[in-house]
């Protein structure tokens, strides 16, 4: 939690934003910049997360929401995106945002990532009190996206990027069945099948020749990677 949440979180997501921005922008040669964002400054609107509802690159999160909330890393995310779309508007800059959900999969620094880190506690034992649901996406396909965004002369706009909806749960019967040494908890207060829950379209991310890597495939190679580099005992 930070103390101050403008000089810890707020500014230096979007003033480095702009800064690299106002970089880019001094040089002729280049003709298009990828940002990586969040779906956190998509999908925090107050809008209702029914059944019927297909969150999509036209949703964007509400500030004043994001800050009532204290959901500052949210917010950090919606300005920075917000501040970049008005820059390269102003400037003439082709942007291209890309919004990942809770990022996992092989990790290349020699430090965890901070997604890399919560998914570890998880594995061990943090208590968990909710069953919750959650999304993730696997680092190589936010690679590819970046790359494809670049290279693909009609993209354009934001991408969201995350797989489908996954209880905790479920998370854990994969890892017990691939990694049953794993300490992780056995019960949970609702062990219950997915209820039906909003959608993120994968359209556009499609659109760009992305094919999102299975779940079970992403978290045994988080795993393995991690073993590799000595974040995980197993």
């Amino acid at each position: 939690m930070a103390n101050d949440p403008q000089s810890e979180i707020i500014d230096p997501a979007v003033k480095g934003t702009l800064s690299v921005l106002r970089s880019c922008s001094k040089v002729p040669s280049i003709k298009r910049v990828i940002i990586t964002s969040s779906m956190t400054s998509v999908m925090f609107n107050g809008k209702p997360m029914t059944p019927d509802v297909v969150v999509d690159e036209t949703w964007f999160s509400d500030p004043v929401i994001c800050k009532e909330e204290k959901l500052w890393y949210h917010l950090s995310k919606t300005l920075a995106e917000e501040a970049a779309w008005k820059f390269a508007e102003e400037c003439g800059i082709d942007l291209i945002v890309i919004n990942p959900c809770f990022v996992i999969g092989p990790v290349i620094q020699p430090t965890p990532t901070f997604s890399t880190d919560v998914f570890l506690k998880l594995l061990n034992g943090t208590p968990i009190f909710h069953d919750g649901i959650c999304r993730f996406v696997d680092v190589r396909d936010v690679a590819h996206a970046h790359i494809q965004a670049f290279e693909t002369p009609a993209a354009s706009g934001r991408y969201c990027l995350a797989g489908n909806a996954t209880r905790y749960s479920e998370v854990f019967k994969i890892l017990h069945k691939h990694y049953p040494s794993v300490h992780l908890l056995e019960k949970f207060e609702d062990d219950k099948p997915l209820l039906p829950t909003h959608k993120i379209s994968q359209d556009k991310a499609k659109s760009l020749g992305i094919s999102f890597t299975p779940l079970e495939v992403t978290l045994g190679d988080t795993i393995e990677s991690s073993k590799e580099k000595g974040f995980l005992t197993v």
